[in-house]
């Protein structure tokens, strides 16, 4: 065999080593930046957006005159969102006033009748002071027990007018309470909005026979704020007022500004609707999880549709 046949091994290339641990050193470089980034934040996943959710309901039964909303549609507070036919809360007011305008002449005319018999009283009494004044020689026994009789007489007419006008004050005021709950009643039939906020769910119609408490729409407010449920052991260095960052699945490439509003005084599993018996003997110890409340500082969240629901990922600083 010549000598060309025989060569020797071609020399493995360490390029792709160098490659690898170029790759690896990122990796780890990375991984350090994040730990010391992170290492002052408690960081979960387990968050979503929550806000106030209210159920609008009639407070008095009756037919749907009008329903001035839509799904999804934007409204103040106060803003009518419903009406409810008012004729026989309006026919209900009328008479309550005309009632309470009854009353009021009744209680007038008890009052006059007050000074009347006021003024009976105070003429017996003078007469029967002149009377005495006069000689007893000249003043029959009759004549002054006629006038002690008057006075006796005057005075108990007196407090039967006094009676009277009291009953007829307390009437007209009952009367006046009638106006006042009719006239409640009747702003009743106008269903107005809460809060400011997005309509949701709305299953009535004009037409709609509804009855008090049934619910004719959702009302998303405005207010929004997050509630993530931290593990208890990340609890530590947690406190009301702690700074906090929150990105929102929804709002990729934004982080928000935030801080802690609240720490519930209970884990989610005690206020769950069937609640663990660990006294059963079945006990697994499980970590468990406490909602935190944080609340937004950045102004930027009105430009977003943020909802309630949607996902979250929030970040707290941590007491060192």
């Amino acid at each position: 065999m010549s000598e060309s046949a025989i060569q020797a091994p071609a020399r493995r290339s360490r390029r792709p080593f160098v490659i690898l641990g170029i790759i690896l050193a990122a990796i780890a470089l990375a991984g350090l930046v994040y730990y010391l980034a992170n290492r002052g934040y408690q960081t979960t996943d387990d968050a979503q957006i929550d806000g106030d959710i209210y159920t609008i309901a009639p407070q008095i039964s009756g037919r749907i005159s009008a329903v001035l909303v839509d799904d999804n549609q934007h409204v103040a507070a106060g803003q009518v969102l419903a009406t409810i036919d008012a004729r026989d809360e309006q026919a209900a007011l009328d008479k309550a006033e005309a009632q309470a305008k009854v009353a009021a002449a009744n209680a007038a005319q008890a009052e006059a009748n007050v000074a009347v018999a006021d003024a009976e009283y105070m003429q017996a009494e003078q007469d029967f002071a002149r009377y005495e004044q006069v000689n007893p020689h000249a003043v029959s026994k009759l004549t002054l027990d006629a006038s002690t009789a008057a006075i006796r007489s005057a005075k108990a007419k007196f407090d039967a007018a006094t009676a009277q006008a009291q009953a007829m004050q307390a009437s007209a005021g009952a009367a006046q309470v009638d106006v006042q709950n009719a006239k409640l009643q009747l702003s009743y039939t106008s269903i107005r909005a809460p809060a400011a906020g997005h309509i949701g769910q709305k299953t009535v119609e004009p037409g709609n026979v509804v009855v008090a408490g049934t619910g004719l729409m959702a009302l998303v407010g405005d207010s929004v704020w997050v509630t993530a449920n931290y593990k208890e052991t990340q609890l530590n260095g947690i406190h009301p007022g702690s700074a906090a960052t929150v990105t929102i699945d929804a709002i990729p490439g934004v982080t928000f500004k935030a801080h802690v509003d609240s720490i519930q005084y209970g884990t989610g599993s005690v206020f769950s609707l069937l609640p663990a018996q660990n006294a059963t003997g079945n006990y697994v110890k499980i970590v468990q999880r406490v909602p935190v409340k944080i609340v937004f500082d950045d102004n930027r969240i009105s430009r977003f549709m943020v909802a309630p629901g949607m996902s979250a990922l929030p970040s707290i600083a941590v007491d060192p």
